[in-house]
């Protein structure tokens, strides 16, 4: 397979970029260029990408590398061979989705697209000798390293929670054991129990979502323990499309689901994991029969001791190229990354791999990288048959900030009938089917 030129660089370039508006085109998966059939491995002189993270960022990123530079050697770190999607880890308590309809694997990857997959986990990285030190005891160079860690979490934020307090009140903010430990606790609730959530301050990750959570929740217990009550436990003093979903709670959930915001209460600080109880900020204190955390968040420790973050606790990057703007050759994509007004989404980590990916080819060709433009739709769950959703256009401005284009994008009416509430779930269905097949398929 040849090198693409420079139009056909962009031709596909532009394919791509269709893709991330799936979701709001009826959510119909769009063809994907590239190899039908297995690619050749590159050549030993050919440049060398890093990608660690195989979540939506960096998954997206290490394929579309490949499509747009078939000549690259591209290595895609990642400690867990299967990945579990947090977008649609919300329906599993809806009743909607088990863990196994979230689980992804890397084959595509590494038999359709070339890349070089690795299951292990990163011990550190030398940003001096271009090399990412693994807990086997391997070593992986790169001409440029693509970061797309996720996040973790701020402990000690919440006085008494701390990562052995989540198996009492689990965060379920990571696909995985903790989401099925919060199911079973749910399912273990007795009927007229307290649900309590503690919503985290921005910036966070979404999806999942608070809001879409709680209303997942509600179903389940309008269908199976309808005496039981939700009590959201807020940081902040709204939510995104927040009108939208008190809407829905009264018409569907009556008397079930108590929203606080922090002005009337809702800022925990304190938990007693053993008892099941929260306190927040105004001495208020209150206990569940199941207690879900959601604590505030920042990039992973990968990226504090590699030395790409700042005292905001994420990684600051030229919103051009996503290079980091602290330590050259290292791109930051994801939730980790400060990128201007993107919230920290899978939809935004998608786009935002693929036009880092570009960047990187054009940095390696030595021409202009093209500039970025940004598309993201966050589709929310109220009940199996009635969704709601934000969508939003994103440009560089000229002080280099990513930022909302305006009159472009909105929110679902607020008057729709509820026969358009149930194609929007059904939209939000499609684009989960849409946006894995782009990113792992």
């Amino acid at each position: 397979m040849k090198a693409l030129t420079r139009r056909e660089f962009v031709k596909l370039l532009g394919a791509s970029g269709a893709l991330t508006t799936v979701g709001l085109a009826g959510c119909q998966t769009a063809p994907v260029p590239g190899p039908s059939t297995a690619v050749p491995a590159p050549s030993r002189a050919a440049p060398r990408v890093v990608v660690i993270g195989g979540g939506f960022g960096g998954a997206t990123c290490a394929k579309y590398l490949r499509l747009y530079d078939p000549t690259l050697s591209v290595t895609l770190v990642e400690q867990n061979a299967k990945y579990l999607t947090c977008p649609g880890s919300n329906w599993v308590f809806g009743g909607m989705r088990t863990l196994d309809d979230l689980t992804q694997t890397y084959s595509a990857l590494r038999d359709k697209h070339g890349v070089n997959v690795v299951t292990d986990r990163v011990v550190s990285v030398d940003a001096g000798m271009r090399t990412v030190n693994l807990a086997s005891g391997k070593t992986v160079a790169y001409d440029r390293l693509v970061m797309s860690p996720g996040i973790d979490f701020r402990w000690g934020d919440i006085e008494g929670y701390d990562e052995a307090a989540t198996q009492a009140m689990p965060h379920a903010w990571k696909a995985g054991p903790q989401t099925a430990l919060l199911l079973k606790q749910l399912q273990a609730m007795p009927d007229g129990g307290t649900f309590i959530m503690s919503a985290p301050p921005m910036p966070f990750r979404c999806p999942p979502g608070p809001p879409e959570r709680a209303s997942m929740i509600a179903h389940y217990f309008k269908t199976q323990k309808p005496k039981s009550k939700i009590l959201i436990l807020d940081s902040k003093d709204n939510f995104s499309k927040q009108a939208l979903f008190t809407q829905a709670w009264d018409q569907l959930y009556p008397n079930m689901i108590e929203w606080i915001p922090a002005t009337g209460g809702g800022k925990v600080v304190r938990v007693d994991a053993r008892s099941l109880t929260v306190h927040t900020a105004s001495g208020s204190s209150h206990k569940g029969n199941v207690v879900n955390i959601i604590p505030a968040q920042r990039a992973p420790q990968l990226a504090v001791d590699t030395g790409l973050t700042n005292a905001s606790g994420w990684c600051p990057v030229n919103q051009l190229t996503f290079e980091s703007t602290q330590v050259p050759n290292i791109h930051v994509i994801g939730d980790a990354s400060i990128a201007g007004a993107l919230p920290k989404s899978g939809h935004t980590a998608n786009n935002i791999a693929k036009m880092t990916a570009a960047a990187i080819v054009s940095l390696f060709r030595g021409v202009p990288p093209p500039t970025p433009s940004h598309v993201n739709t966050c589709y929310s769950l109220v009940a199996p048959n009635y969704g709601i959703s934000i969508a939003g256009v994103y440009r560089l401005g000229e002080d280099g900030q990513l930022q909302g284009v305006k009159g472009a994008g909105g929110l679902s009416p607020t008057d729709a009938s509820l026969q358009q509430r149930s194609q929007e779930a059904g939209y939000a269905q499609g684009w989960h089917k849409s946006i894995v097949a782009d990113s792992f398929g």
